[in-house]
């Protein structure tokens, strides 16, 4: 694979999210382009250096689409969003805790079987917080260095 072909793919991102805009509004293209796109490109990027070397030219095209405004307060309802997962997986651990052992048993075989392995641990989780917070650096930064 070429590193063409690396920034085709957020440049066509890029280039739906402003379509997302103008057809479904500012919230859809913001969910699209940072939520999934722009969040899932950095996952990437901490294995594929080819990745690596094209986000900042992905973040600076998104600084480019959104305001200064629109960006932070699209990061700050992401984070209140993760703040109440959390707060909504802390208060399903605690009710398992709280469980008859037998029904503990049966409900965490069901769940192994069943979602268990969408679950990211906890090493994962404070992986993605950390990128987010250098995302949120690197998308509301007064100056870029992507010369």
């Amino acid at each position: 694979m070429t590193e063409h072909r690396y920034q085709d793919i957020w440049k066509q991102q890029c280039v739906a999210a402003r379509s997302i805009r103008v057809q479904h509004g500012i919230l859809s293209a913001l969910d699209y382009l940072i939520g999934e796109k722009l969040l899932t490109y950095a996952d990437t990027a901490v294995t594929k250096p080819a990745f690596a070397r094209e986000l900042p030219r992905f973040v600076a095209e998104v600084r480019d689409i959104f305001s200064g405004e629109e960006i932070r307060h699209y990061l700050d309802h992401l984070e209140r969003m993760a703040a109440i997962e959390d707060e909504q997986a802390t208060d399903e651990d605690n009710s398992d805790f709280l469980k008859d052992s037998a029904d503990q048993v049966a409900e965490q075989a069901t769940d192994e079987d069943n979602s268990d392995f969408l679950k990211d641990s906890a090493d994962q989780v404070a992986a993605k917080r950390v990128r987010f917070a250098q995302l949120r650096e690197l998308l509301t930064s007064t100056v870029l260095g992507t010369g």
